[in-house]
């Protein structure tokens, strides 16, 4: 049996601390950039609130309808359990004929979760 060496040096660590470093610096300097390079004119136009062109109306604290967040969560959901079958595309010739009911057991489940919501008529908007 061959033995691994698990101990690391201080230099094995350099990498990550270069990409820390690169990303903080970048960080800064953007920020740094955009007020040396910015423009330094404020008037009452460009510190007011811009919404796509559109001038702000009522208070931007209405209520939505919960559907929205519904939608939005069970997107989030089925999202998710697609990100699980990658793993399981790039190996499939590995698992066989096991691997190839697993998922379809996987699957079966996906598709009564999303026959539920279809019954419970989660996806209506109205």
């Amino acid at each position: 049996m061959e033995s691994v060496n698990l101990s690391s040096t201080p230099v094995d660590y350099m990498p990550i601390l270069l990409q820390l470093g690169v990303a903080v610096g970048f960080g800064v300097l953007t920020i740094i950039g955009t007020h040396l390079i910015g423009p330094k004119v404020r008037t009452e136009n460009k510190l007011g609130a811009f919404e796509s062109g559109v001038e702000v109306i009522g208070n931007a604290r209405h209520p939505f309808s919960i559907k929205y967040f519904l939608v939005a969560i069970l997107f989030v959901i089925f999202d998710v359990e697609v990100i699980f079958m990658y793993p399981w595309a790039v190996n499939f010739r590995e698992f066989g004929v096991g691997g190839l009911v697993e998922m379809f057991i996987f699957m079966g489940l996906l598709l009564l979760g999303f026959i539920y919501v279809i019954k419970k008529r989660a996806l209506d908007w109205d």
